[in-house]
């Protein structure tokens, strides 16, 4: 049985993705980690938080008429928004619109709240694409969430990001697991040699454990399948970079159950951008 969801208070566990840095695979480790997580009986919800540079649907090829703008402005509902992805994915495109929350009167923070605690309520996990960089979007979706998956590359400045994301929520206190994820390393051993001086440096000057969630060798079946529209796992089952996700995606169905906290993820993401 997988353990993703904690049974305890029947909310879905939240997963951030952040990077630090653009340009280092995010956005499909995200959505493709999420086709896997569904396709192990998992319920789960795709957010495309980048509130920018959104292109979640792009590389899956929807046509997302709507997102998470016209509901904090109130023109849709959250279902109205959501689509169905491959695998039978939740998808919930990004957009502009969080410094709304600021002028939403108390009922309308009260039905925002509602319309996404329901959605917490019914699934098994929630999956946060973020933006790049360490601006107060990124942060306020990673200190809402159970556990932030920081992504980096082998290269010298997306390992310094990398590592300012980890500080920063380290000095926040944060509550939930951190693990990196190294991608598009040219071998394991160059991977797991990053992943290790990382968590090295965080544990001697933070404090702070930080767990390896894998490596992902480059792949040219990677950029194939985006030039497809189509996720990787799908286009190229067999190829190394959709091993690599398969395993992550086992690793958090099989492991101990992430630790949700009482309050729900998008009450502290509204709280938090108020």
């Amino acid at each position: 049985m997988t353990q993703i969801r904690n049974e305890e208070n029947s909310r879905a566990a939240v997963m951030a993705v952040a990077s630090g840095k653009g340009g280092v695979g995010k956005t499909n480790i995200s959505l493709n980690l999420a086709i896997c997580l569904a396709a192990a009986g998992q319920r789960i919800v795709l957010i495309d938080a980048d509130l920018g540079l959104g292109n979640l649907d792009v590389i899956m090829n929807l046509n997302s008429r709507y997102n998470l703008s016209h509901v904090i402005d109130g023109r849709k509902t959250l279902d109205q928004i959501t689509q169905i992805g491959p695998a039978g994915i939740e998808v919930i495109c990004g957009g502009s619109g969080l410094e709304n929350m600021a002028n939403l009167s108390p009922f309308q923070h009260h039905r925002l709240i509602s319309q996404f605690n329901r959605l917490q309520n019914r699934t098994d996990m929630i999956v946060i694409d973020t933006g790049a960089g360490i601006g107060q979007n990124v942060i306020g979706f990673c200190m809402a969430a159970d556990h932030t998956l920081v992504v980096t590359t082998p290269e010298p400045t997306a390992i310094t990001d990398a590592y300012a994301v980890i500080k920063i929520l380290a000095g926040k206190k944060y509550p939930g697991r951190i693990s990196l994820l190294v991608n598009m390393a040219s071998s394991i051993e160059e991977g797991k040699k990053i992943s290790r001086q990382i968590a090295q440096v965080a544990a001697r000057f933070l404090a702070t454990p930080i767990y390896e969630a894998g490596i992902l060798c480059r792949d040219e079946c990677l950029q194939a399948a985006v030039c497809m529209q189509k996720p990787v796992v799908l286009a190229f089952p067999k190829s190394p970079f959709s091993r690599g996700i398969r395993t992550l995606s086992h690793r958090l169905t099989n492991t101990s159950p992430m630790q949700t906290s009482g309050e729900g993820f998008f009450r502290k993401v509204v709280n938090w951008f108020f």
